[in-house]
């Protein structure tokens, strides 16, 4: 069963998608991460980010109630962010194109499944009931380029990478969803279609 949650309602079920959230991101390739601090910072962030505008999570939840996959998101707003990672991003593409292929989109946050769901389509599933809703079909992630069966994930489900700027190469890719008309958005060329 899958169920979307809108604003701060997803925090009737937080203690479900922290449980979830900490199997998925304290093991490879994000171990060694303490499963108790993973859980605490994961709570403070959620707290915070149910209050931004346009967020959604779409939890897929298995027969007896437990949470086997989550993907969060929410509309990217200007000012541009600096915390966290969004100061790669903008160092990736520089400034205006953040603006351009970012800001205004739907950004997916945060994209899990547990083990014992992974091969069976839900992580494509949650990714497209998360995006299928972004303004103007327009959406967005980043994602650790230490995590190769992550971006090989979404390559496979047609996102594309903006090319970096010259020299500006960080361990942050950018992904935007496929358009709707090409499987490209419009404003940058794709790296596969580069040969980079």
């Amino acid at each position: 069963m899958t169920l979307t949650w809108y604003g701060p309602d997803v925090l009737t079920v937080d203690d479900e998608l922290t449980e979830a959230y900490a199997e998925v991101f304290t093991a490879p390739p994000w171990e060694p991460r303490d499963a108790e601090e993973t859980r605490v910072e994961f709570r403070e962030r959620l707290a915070t980010d149910v209050r931004r505008p346009g967020f959604r999570a779409v939890l897929a939840l298995s027969e007896d109630g437990v949470v086997d996959g989550f993907a969060t998101g929410w509309t990217t707003q200007a000012p541009f962010r600096t915390d966290r990672a969004y100061g790669k991003v903008t160092r990736r593409l520089g400034a205006e194109r953040v603006n351009e292929l970012l800001v205004g989109c739907f950004e997916i946050d945060e994209l899990g499944v547990r083990s014992r769901a992974r091969g069976t389509g839900l992580g494509r599933r949650l990714l497209s009931a998360l995006s299928s809703g972004a303004p103007g079909g327009r959406a967005w992630l980043m994602a650790w380029n230490g995590a190769p069966d992550a971006l090989a994930f979404y390559r496979r489900a047609g996102w594309q990478e903006p090319e970096p700027l010259p020299g500006e190469e960080t361990d942050m890719v950018v992904f935007v969803a496929p358009g709707p008309a090409d499987g490209v958005a419009s404003g940058f060329g794709a790296q596969e279609a580069s040969g980079h």
